[in-house]
């Protein structure tokens, strides 16, 4: 039986290309992917949710970050070499097309590239040619899963807290679309917020695979979904809101049918290439959205109230769930094998217990000792380590409720830690805190801010590679931009509404690893004769770990700052636990001598 990647090389013969670049999204451009769109893991075996395939006549190989070396050297098939993206000997994937491919043509697939992205590679290639060659795994991958069908529903005006019409008034508002023009949105959160629109398409993300256009001239929508996952209650709900229905897999074949010879709106980033080609045959004119990101995005990101006092709900229950957790692994650790897959198994149960909830966030990242040095850490049956009471256990997960999303980190050791791991567990804290603290100008960038995460580290030369804050959704993406609190340079501002998380944290490799996150939320802090002024509200209500803070590190505004975020916690939550798990939320909450 031929292997994938001679199945590939068939159909690279047959279409007359060189090389074929498999990237891992699929056409809405989505961090996580239904199983229909996972080319690149069938191809390769590498099932990790970031990588790129390349093959050509004489090579193949696969590109990934540090997150998934470890992942990646596991499960990747003999016929590929990993190129490890990142290291200072790397190379990029069209530098390996050209090492292996003197002269001709290289094929991808138009629909998982944006127009701004296609551009860019067909400049990157040369002088090699770039060809859309469609969607080649549809004739060589013959078990492939077919798109999927869970039902879709509407996110009620009580949880999102604004209609159709009023967040389309908004978009109108600040795109300003001229006379006789459409608007198009291809991004899956993009249309799940502009409709009210919430499915399980796509793993981890409450989402419905869907496209939508707006025609600004009728102030209506067309949603391009597959009509069995609309129920005949939510199409008579959509249909009093100008919402009319169309076929999912039609949307490129229907563009010509809804453009032409309008002004059509779109972000060259959010859209693909073959939809922008298709649009500019038919459209008078096409009017990109400027900027980094769109302003669906821009409106996404700074929640109502009614989507804050959501959160705020769910964040009680999700920290309710984690005390419980927390709780029980205390309970049974030394009785039973807790490892790392059941200790995620088992908060799942607790936060599936509370009202609203739909799903985890993301994968659950739980890792005992070295394992939790690795920051994307997922655990395998093959690697599955048990938890005891000699090293930090580092457990990163989230929640999906109607309410809101939840993403939370925390660091815990069962037994007594070491000198060295309280000083970097409190160093950390440290930084969590000068962060949750910070007061900034209206007008403020993360990039400015991340610093401040990073100082008391840095001042004991210490330090994090990864990113400390990102965006997080409303029963919608974990990570959603365009904020984020990282060094490299982000044009959005932090803005009032937007919720983010604040993640520091230090990596010991073969020893352990410490992060501590909350979500916090912009919200005023006054104003005088210099401007207006934000702060943060912490979101997440789960204790810190006591028992792995040095207190002799922390200074005493630090440690009420602890007092008072504890206080809280207890205040919050404790309705929602029994006898026993009160009297352990009320030990770990307890207030240290300032």
């Amino acid at each position: 039986m031929a292997t994938p990647l001679q199945l590939l090389r068939q159909e690279m013969l047959r279409l007359q290309v060189q090389a074929v670049i498999v990237p891992s999204n699929d056409t809405h451009f989505s961090e996580y992917v239904s199983a229909h769109f996972k080319c690149r893991g069938w191809l390769t075996g590498f099932d990790g949710s970031a990588g790129t395939a390349v093959v050509t006549t004489a090579g193949a190989a696969l590109f990934t970050d540090s997150r998934y070396f470890l992942q990646a050297e596991a499960q990747l098939s003999q016929d590929f070499v990993l190129q490890k993206q990142g290291l200072t000997d790397s190379i990029s994937e069209v530098d390996f097309i050209k090492k292996t491919v003197a002269n001709g043509t290289v094929g991808v697939n138009a629909s998982l590239y944006s127009a701004k992205d296609y551009e860019k590679l067909q400049q990157d290639v040369q002088p090699l040619q770039l060809k859309n060659i469609g969607d080649v795994f549809a004739a060589i991958w013959a078990d492939r899963p077919a798109l999927p069908t869970t039902p879709a529903f509407l996110l009620d005006v009580q949880f999102a807290g604004k209609s159709i019409a009023q967040k389309l008034a908004a978009v109108k508002s600040l795109l300003n679309p001229p006379a006789h023009s459409v608007y198009v949105v291809t991004a899956l959160d993009q249309t799940a917020w502009l409709l009210n629109l919430r499915g399980g398409d796509v793993a981890y993300t409450p989402v419905a695979l869907a496209y939508t256009i707006v025609d600004w001239d009728s102030n209506s929508l067309v949603l391009f979904i597959d009509r069995q996952k609309i129920s005949a209650e939510t199409l008579q709900l959509l249909e009093k809101q100008q919402v009319t229905i169309d076929s999912y897999s039609d949307f490129e074949q229907q563009l010509p049918h809804y453009t032409k010879g309008k002004t059509v709106q779109l972000h060259p980033q959010f859209t693909s290439h073959s939809a922008v080609q298709i649009i500019a045959q038919n459209a008078a004119k096409i009017l990109p959205e400027s900027g980094s990101t769109t302003c669906i995005n821009l409106l996404k990101a700074q929640k109502n109230e009614v989507e804050i006092a959501g959160v705020q709900q769910a964040m009680i229950y999700d920290g309710a769930a984690w005390v419980k957790f927390w709780f029980w692994l205390e309970q049974n650790v030394d009785i039973q094998q807790v490892t790392e897959i059941s200790a995620a198994q088992q908060l799942r149960q607790f936060r599936a217990a509370m009202p609203h909830f739909l799903d985890e966030s993301f994968a659950p990242i739980v890792g005992y000792g070295e394992h939790g040095a690795i920051v994307h850490y997922s655990a395998t049956p093959a690697g599955n380590a048990r938890i005891v009471r000699d090293n930090f256990v580092l457990i990163d997960t989230g929640g999906q409720y109607r309410l809101g999303t939840t993403d939370i980190t925390r660091t815990l050791h069962l037994g007594t830690p070491t000198a060295q791991q309280k000083r970097d567990y409190t160093l950390v804290l440290k930084g969590h805190i000068a962060l949750s603290t910070a007061v900034f100008a209206e007008g403020t960038r993360g990039a400015q801010l991340d610093m401040l995460a990073r100082q008391p580290m840095l001042k004991q030369h210490l330090h994090y590679m990864h990113g400390t804050g990102h965006g997080v959704g409303h029963c919608l993406s974990v990570h959603e931009g365009p904020q984020s609190i990282r060094l490299n340079e982000n044009p959005a501002l932090l803005q009032k509404g937007m919720i983010t998380s604040c993640e520091p944290g230090l990596y010991r490799s073969g020893q352990y690893g410490i992060r501590i996150e909350n979500l916090v939320l912009t919200v005023d802090s006054g104003s005088s004769e210099f401007g207006n002024f934000y702060k943060f509200e912490p979101l997440t209500l789960c204790p810190y770990d006591l028992n792995s803070i040095d207190l002799n590190l922390l200074d005493a505004v630090e440690k009420e700052y602890v007092n008072n975020y504890h206080s809280t916690v207890y205040k919050k939550i404790n309705d929602l636990l029994t006898a026993e798990e009160r009297a352990f939320l009320e030990q770990k909450c307890r207030a240290i001598a300032v």
